[in-house]
C-alpha cells in the first residue's frame, strides 16, 4: 500500500506531505484546486509521461517521492523533473531508468479514468485475469513447452545436413582407419626409431670403434696392466693410501668398462632391412604429425576425438530415432495441454463477462455490455470487449473514448476479480452520473477497499461518503501566487465538505443534515 507521499513545486502544489491508510480516500475539493494533480504525481512515479510545464513558475525542478509497502518490503520511488533537460528517476534511493520505475510501480498501482497505467488493457494481464478468474492450470502447459523446447535443442544438437553429415562421416571413417593402421602408441616413438637408425646406419664403424678400445685397455702391459703396476708400486706405503685406494677402485671400473665394450660390440650387428624398416616409419610417422599434430601426441589426441565423433555419428541414426519419437510424444503433450488450456479459457470467458455485466447496472452503466474473446493457440489471445450504450459495436477496453465508461467498467471488473495490484486509483469514475448511481459506484468502490487501497477523485458526496478517510485539496491565492493545500477532514469538518459537495453552501443546515445522512448510512 501507499503509505506517504510527497510533493514539491508540481504544477500549483508548492509542497505536499500526505500520510495515508488502508481503505478508500476521497480526494475532494473544488474544480480547478489541483485534485488531478495529485493523481498526476503518483502517474509520474509509475513512470508516465513529464513535461518541464509541470514544474511550478519559479521553481527549478518538481519532485514527487512516495513510500510504498508490500509483502514486508518498503520501496521508495523517486522521479525528479527539471524545469529543463530530462526527467529522472529513481528506486530506493538508487538511479533508475523509466522502464524500471515503469515495471515497480505496474506492479505497486493501477489507474483508472485514462487510459495510462491500466494493467488490466494489457491482453497479457486479461489473460491472466481469466486464467485466475476460472482457476485455469497453465503450469502443465508451460511444462509441455519446456520439455518440446529441450527436445528440439537436443535434436538441433544431434541433427545437421544429411549430406554434410555423410561427407564427415566418409572422411572420419578415412582419417580413422589411417590413425588405426598407424598405430602411434608413444609420443616419443620417433625419438626412440632416430637413436636406433643411428647405430644401425654405422653398425661396423662402432663395433671396430669398440674393438680397438678393449684392445688398448686389455692388451698384454695395456691400460689395465699400467694400473696393476701403479697399485704394485705403491704397495702399502701410508703417505699413499688414498691414492693406492683409488687405483683399485679404477681397475675395478675398468674392468666393468671392459666389459660393456665386449656386450655393446658383441649385440651391434648390420641390419639393413631393419634400417629400411626404421626409414619407412619414420617416414609414415612425419605424414601423420603433418596431417594431425604438430608432435605424435597431438596426432594421438586428434585420434582419441575423432574416434569420439565417428561413433557419435554412426550412431546417429539410431539416436535421431528415438529423438524423433520424442519429438512426437512431446508435441502431442503439448497439443493435450493447449487443449486443455483452450477449453477451460473458453469455459471460464462468458461466466467471468457476465458477473462483470451484472455489476455495471449499480455503476450508471445500464444498458453496457461485456464479451471476452479467446483465440488462438491455447486460447492465448484474450481480449476484454466493452460497449457502453445499445447499437455500439463491442471494442476493446483500450478503445473506450470516455474516461468515466472506462474507469466504471475496470471498477466492474475489480469488483469480480481478486488479483491485481495492491493500490488502485480511480478518477472519473462518478463522470455524468448522480443520485442512486453515485451511491451505487461509492458501495462498489467501499467493497474493492475491503481487499485493496483505493483512492478516489470525486466531485460526488454520495461517493466520498463512503471513503474511510477524506482529503481535501484547496486552492489558496496570495497575491500574485497561487499554491494548493491538502488538508486530511474528519469530524465536523469532513460534515462541510460534503455539505459543500451537495449544494455548494457547506453552512446550510440541511446541507449539513444530509452529509450527516449520508455518512452514517455508509457507516451502516
Amino acid at each position: 500500500m501507499l503509505t506517504e507521499l510527497q510533493v514539491r513545486d508540481l504544477g500549483v502544489i508548492a509542497e505536499l506531505r500526505l500520510a495515508v491508510g488502508a481503505g478508500m480516500t476521497a480526494v475532494t475539493g473544488e474544480t480547478g484546486a489541483g485534485k488531478t494533480l495529485v493523481i498526476t504525481a503518483i502517474s509520474l512515479l509509475m513512470g508516465g509521461r513529464s513535461e518541464t510545464s509541470m514544474v511550478r513558475p519559479g521553481a527549478t525542478e518538481a519532485v514527487v517521492e512516495a513510500r510504498f509497502e508490500r509483502d514486508g518490503t518498503e520501496h521508495i520511488l523517486r522521479r525528479v523533473i527539471p524545469c529543463s533537460g530530462r526527467s529522472r528517476a529513481y528506486i530506493d534511493g538508487r538511479l533508475a531508468t523509466l522502464n524500471e520505475l515503469a515495471e515497480i510501480g505496474a506492479g505497486l498501482v493501477d489507474i483508472h479514468g485514462q487510459h495510462d497505467h491500466q494493467s488490466l488493457l494489457s491482453p497479457s494481464v486479461q489473460r491472466q485475469a481469466l486464467d485466475q478468474f476460472g482457476g485455469v492450470d497453465v503450469a502443465p502447459l508451460r511444462a509441455a513447452r519446456r520439455a518440446l523446447a529441450e527436445v528440439e535443442a537436443r535434436r538441433a544438437q544431434l541433427g545437421g545436413d544429411a549430406r554434410e553429415r555423410a561427407r564427415e562421416l566418409d572422411l572420419l571413417r578415412f582419417q580413422v582407419t589411417e590413425l588405426d593402421q598407424a598405430a602411434v602408441l608413444s609420443p616419443s616413438e620417433d625419438d626412440l626409431l632416430r637413436a636406433e637408425s643411428e647405430v644401425l646406419a654405422d653398425a661396423t664403424g662402432h663395433r671396430e670403434a669398440a674393438e680397438h678400445a678393449m684392445f688398448v685397455l686389455a692388451e698384454e702391459g695395456g691400460a689395465i696392466d699400467q694400473v696393476v703396476a701403479a697399485v704394485a708400486a705403491l704397495g702399502d706405503r701410508a703417505p699413499f693410501e688414498q691414492q693406492s685406494g683409488r687405483l683399485r677402485a679404477m681397475r675395478a671400473e675398468l674392468d666393468d668398462v671392459l666389459s660393456d665394450l665386449r656386450r655393446g660390440a658383441e649385440s651391434i650387428e648390420a641390419d639393413p632391412a631393419r634400417l629400411a624398416e626404421i626409414g619407412e616409419r619414420r617416414r609414415l610417422l612425419q605424414e601423420i604429425r603433418r596431417k594431425y599434430g604438430d608432435t605424435l601426441e597431438e596426432v594421438m589426441q586428434w585420434h582419441a576425438e575423432a574416434a569420439e565423433r565417428l561413433a557419435d555419428l554412426e550412431g546417429h541414426e539410431e539416436r535421431a530415432g528415438a529423438l524423433d519419437a520424442e519429438h512426437a510424444a512431446a508435441l502431442a503433450a503439448l497439443a493435450e495441454c493447449e487443449r486443455t488450456v483452450g477449453a477451460a479459457r473458453r469455459r471460464a470467458a462468458p461466466q467471468l463477462a457476465a458477473l462483470v455485466e451484472a455489476q455495471l447496472p449499480d455503476l450508471a452503466l445500464p444498458n453496457a455490455r461485456v464479451s471476452i474473446e479467446v483465440d488462438g493457440v491455447a486460447g492465448s489471445e484474450v481480449r476484454f470487449l466493452f460497449a457502453a450504450n445499445p447499437g455500439m459495436p463491442l471494442q476493446p477496453l483500450a478503445k473506450v473514448a470516455s474516461g468515466g465508461e472506462l474507469a466504471r467498467a475496470m471498477l466492474g471488473l475489480r469488483l469480480v476479480l481478486s488479483d491485481g495490484p495492491p493500490v488502485l486509483i480511480f478518477d472519473e469514475v462518478d463522470a455524468g452520473i448522480g443520485g442512486a448511481a453515485a451511491l451505487a459506484v461509492g458501495r462498489a468502490l467501499a467493497s474493492v477497499a475491503a481487499q485493496r487501497q483505493v483512492f478516489v477523485v470525486t466531485h460526488l458526496a454520495q461517493v466520498a461518503a463512503w471513503a474511510d478517510s477524506q482529503i481535501v485539496v484547496d486552492k489558496v491565492v496570495e497575491g500574485d501566487s497561487t499554491a494548493t493545500v491538502v488538508d486530511h477532514v474528519d469530524g465536523a469538518a469532513r460534515v462541510t465538505e460534503l455539505a459543500r459537495m451537495l449544494s455548494g453552501t457547506p453552512g446550510s443546515d440541511a446541507a449539513q443534515q444530509h452529509a450527516s445522512e449520508l455518512l452514517a448510512m455508509a457507516r451502516r
